[in-house]
C-alpha cells in the first residue's frame, strides 16, 4: 500500500490526508504499481464521464475529460511532450538537446506539439463508440503508465540529476514483470484479445522510443518519460478507435 501511495503522489496531484514515508529506493520500487495508479486515474475519468454525460453533450464532456486528465496529473507528462518537441527542433547535438529540454520556457514547436497531442487525444476519445468508451477510459491511462516502467527499466541515464535519474536507479526487472502482468491481464479483462494486442503495440512503440532516445541522447530523462507516456496514451486511443471500427 505504501508503494502504491508513493506512486499515486508522484503521478497525480491527488492530496492525501496523511504523509507517506519515502526512501530514495522506494521511487524505483513503486514503479511496479504505476499501472494500478493508471487504473485509478481511469476510474476517476469514468466516474466523471458518467456524471457529466447526464447533463452535457458528449463533445463537451470529452473535452472536459482531457482537461481533467491534465489537471489531475499536474500536466507533468504534457510538459515532457513540449520539452522533447522543443529539443527535437533545436539544432545541435546531444548537449544542445538536453539543454533545451531543461529550459523552463516552452518554444513554438513545443506549443505546436502540445496542441496537436491534445487534439489527437480529444478526437480519438470523442469518436470511440459509446459501448466501448468506459473500457477505453479505464485502459488508456493504465497502459501509458506501464510504458513508463518499460521505458525506465534497463535504461541509461541521459543526465545524472532529475527525477528520471532517481527512477532509473531504483527500478529493475521485478518492477517491470509485475507491471507487465498487471497491464496484460487488465487489458484482456477489459477488452479481450484486443486489449492484449493493444498492450503489445504499446510495448513495441515504447521499445522503439527507448532505442531511439538511447542513440540520440545516450539514455532517457524525466521529460522523455513524460513524452512517451503522452504518445502512448494517444497511440492506445487511436488503436482502440481503429479496433472499434471492426467492433473489437
Amino acid at each position: 500500500m505504501r508503494l502504491y501511495l508513493i506512486a499515486l503522489q508522484f503521478l497525480t496531484i491527488i492530496p492525501l490526508p496523511f504523509s507517506v514515508r519515502c526512501e530514495e529506493e522506494d521511487l524505483g520500487r513503486s514503479m511496479a504499481l504505476f499501472p494500478l495508479v493508471g487504473l485509478t486515474i481511469g476510474l476517476f475519468l469514468a466516474g466523471i464521464d458518467y456524471v457529466l454525460g447526464l447533463a452535457l453533450p458528449r463533445s463537451v464532456t470529452d473535452l472536459l475529460l482531457v482537461m481533467v486528465l491534465a489537471v489531475v496529473t499536474g500536466a507533468l507528462h504534457l510538459d515532457g511532450l513540449a520539452d522533447v518537441c522543443d529539443g527535437l527542433a533545436a539544432r545541435g547535438g546531444r548537449e544542445r538537446f538536453l539543454s533545451v529540454m531543461k529550459d523552463s520556457r516552452t518554444g513554438a514547436v513545443g506549443v505546436v506539439g502540445l496542441v496537436l497531442g491534445i487534439l489527437l487525444k480529444y478526437q480519438a476519445l470523442l469518436n470511440i463508440p459509446l459501448e466501448y468508451k468506459r473500457e477505453a477510459l479505464l485502459f488508456f491511462p493504465l497502459i501509458a503508465r506501464f510504458s513508463q516502467v518499460q521505458l525506465t527499466v534497463g535504461a541509461k541515464k541521459a543526465r545524472q540529476d532529475g527525477l528520471g535519474s532517481a527512477f532509473i536507479g531504483g527500478a529493475g526487472l521485478p518492477q517491470f514483470a509485475i507491471a507487465f502482468v498487471v497491464s496484460l491481464v487488465a487489458g484482456y479483462l477489459l477488452l479481450g484479445i484486443w486489449g492484449a494486442y493493444c498492450t503489445m503495440a504499446v510495448c513495441l512503440a515504447t521499445w522503439i522510443s527507448k532505442s531511439w532516445f538511447h542513440k540520440r541522447l545516450g539514455g532517457i530523462t524525466g521529460d522523455v518519460i513524460g513524452c512517451v507516456n503522452e504518445l502512448n496514451e494517444i497511440l492506445c486511443l487511436l488503436a482502440l478507435l481503429a479496433l472499434a471500427g471492426g467492433k473489437l
